[in-house]
């Protein structure tokens, strides 16, 4: 029994992981190839290197000597999130537990996981370009004139070789649609999300990426699931938040780093708290902004 479960919590695992990537808007950033060390139990150390411009070549002395340094600057991961469920055994014998189990929590993931942490990622690419004055003006009903001047912000900031992704909330993504302007410029294209191939609407080279507007606040609550008035867990917007109408960000600029992703399976004979199968969920990470390309990301909040 114990070795079944734990190939059941292994196989259950890495079909979760998958599907948080592929489920969530923001699931791409986990994709961005990011050196990084653990060191301690949430801190991650990231290399950051700086490199000597250019000098006159000097046809006596040669080159003019240049400098490369590299820090490690650390990062403390802030999401630990977890959940755990039940299923009666009589719910669910040996045979159907696994269609039973992945059911649930192939649900949980699409209803909960993967929303929380766009709502979480995304308002801290908002606040990073709050906190920088890299936003745009103007009216939500003027949506090409804003994405426009969002994509030429970007471009201008990181140069026109580095891919960009903008993630739009249903309001400015309607607006798009209505327009006959943009209709004649929009192409569909390929976009890579976790192992999944997706055909997404892009213009100018730029994918489109509409976000549910629950996901798409510059700030949240995160219900720990136990205090009164929290007990339902997830996310809440925060008092006094903004929407986020428009997210325009280099497809480097982020790293997803999750330090654990992890599914425990208890049969009702392991579990003495139940005649019930047990399902443990953890989710511990954080979403990591690269300095060389902060300046890139460009926000409308309205």
């Amino acid at each position: 029994m114990a070795i079944n479960t734990i190939s059941l919590a292994t196989a259950m695992t890495s079909a979760l992981d998958k599907a948080v990537a592929q489920k969530a808007a923001t699931g791409f950033f986990a994709d961005n190839a990011l050196r990084a060390k653990f060191v301690g139990a949430g801190t991650v150390l990231i290399p950051e290197i700086g490199i000597s411009g250019l000098g006159d070549y000097d046809r006596d002395g040669g080159f003019v000597p240049g400098a490369v340094s590299v820090s490690n600057r650390p990062y403390t991961l802030s999401q630990d999130r977890g959940r755990t469920f039940q299923l009666d055994a009589q719910d669910a014998d040996e045979s159907g537990v696994m269609e039973l189990a992945g059911e649930v929590s192939g649900q949980f993931v699409r209803t909960q996981v993967a929303p929380e942490m766009d709502a979480y990622c995304l308002s801290k690419l908002a606040a990073y370009a709050e906190d920088a004055s890299q936003t745009v003006a103007g009216s939500a009903g003027d949506a090409l004139a804003l994405l426009q001047d969002a994509i030429e912000t970007a471009q201008a900031a990181v140069g026109y070789d580095e891919e960009l992704v903008a993630f739009m909330d249903h309001s400015l993504y309607a607006a798009l649609g209505r327009s006959e302007e943009l209709s004649r410029q929009i192409v569909l294209s390929d976009f890579s999300k976790g192992e999944l191939d997706l055909q997404v609407r892009s213009l100018n080279g730029v994918a489109l990426l509409p976000v549910p507007d629950e996901r798409m606040m510059t700030a949240y609550d995160f219900n720990d699931g136990a205090s009164e008035g929290q007990t339902a867990g997830g996310f809440t917007p925060a008092d006094g938040a903004d929407k986020i109408g428009l997210l325009v960000v280099p497809k480097r600029a982020a790293k997803l780093v999750k330090k654990t992703e992890k599914v425990r399976i208890f049969s009702p004979e392991q579990n003495p708290a139940a005649d019930a199968w047990k399902i443990d969920y953890r989710l511990y990470y954080d979403l990591f902004i690269r300095n060389s390309l902060g300046k890139g990301i460009v926000a409308f909040i309205y």
